[in-house]
């Protein structure tokens, strides 16, 4: 029996280009994965509005990741639902999804932020900041910035220190019972990543298709945890035209590019080797 291919794949500086947030140069692996009908998974640190606002340019259908592993949302009647009881025990359910809950909900993590700054950190989340302070620092539009707001499970971050003061903030994060994990901020989270939502999709993927195949491309150490949970591990050199140390690991595949280029070139090749 043939296999199935699942791509999970990050979106900035991935799919996405680093400045200009644009997919073009991915467009003919693209093609090539709706023609297929190939489950293409979003895993993004971005919120479920913003990664809802990208699925929609992309005409996509299916489950995504959201906030690095925080929640992971499946359309309804997209797996079965014995399928789902055996997989993930905490769900809720939305007018359009049923969310498997892996992450701390937001409002904790804001309790403990606000802790760290009464112990004198110099520590300042997206929950402290309007959409136009968001917008500065992140290079989104003032509307991207707004749905960047609309956190569920994860709260990035910037710090106003040295490295001492920020090797104890770090510190004391862990001993507060939550973790840390850093792309272009640091974010706080529970005990969630990327690497435990795609483990759980590939559960009810093999459940759908039986036998399957999966890749998945990243560019950071936040992508780290998936790219070590599947097949085809492949790391897009960043947008100086490298890769990360941080996220690339001996036996991963080096696509031939930057951000999406480099996706499309590798995605192309996996497919046409494999199918």
């Amino acid at each position: 029996m043939e296999s199935k291919p699942i791509i999970f794949t990050d979106l900035d500086g991935t799919l996405l280009d680093h400045q200009t947030y644009s997919f073009t140069a991915a467009l003919p692996a693209l093609d090539l994965v709706k023609q297929r009908e190939i489950p293409l998974i979003l895993c993004s640190s971005k919120t479920r509005a913003e990664i809802e606002s990208w699925r929609k340019r992309l005409d996509n259908l299916h489950p995504f990741i959201a906030e690095n592993g925080g929640g992971i949302f499946i359309p309804h009647s997209y797996f079965l639902e014995n399928d789902l009881a055996t997989v993930w025990s905490k769900k809720i359910r939305i007018d359009e999804y049923c969310i498997l809950i892996l992450g701390t909900p937001y409002p904790q993590l804001r309790g403990v932020l606000e802790e760290l700054k009464g112990d004198g950190f110099g520590i300042k989340g997206f929950g402290d900041m309007d959409a136009a302070e968001v917008a500065e620092v992140t290079r989104l539009s003032l509307e991207e910035a707004r749905l960047a707001k609309q956190r569920e499970f994860d709260e990035p971050f910037v710090f106003n220190g040295g490295q001492k003061e920020l090797s104890k903030l770090l510190a004391s994060i862990e001993e507060k019972g939550l973790q840390y994990t850093q792309g272009m901020f640091y974010h706080l989270l529970g005990d969630n990543d990327k690497g435990k939502a795609v483990e759980i999709l590939k559960k009810l993927y093999k459940k759908k298709f039986g036998n399957i195949f999966t890749i998945a491309l990243g560019d950071s150490p936040l992508d780290l945890p998936m790219l070590l949970e599947v097949d085809y591990p492949i790391i897009v050199k960043n947008f100086k035209g490298e890769y990360n140390r941080k996220a690339v690991l001996p036996d991963f595949i080096r696509a031939d590019g930057i951000g999406p280029e480099g996706w499309n070139k590798a995605v192309l090749k996996v497919i046409q080797e494999r199918l």
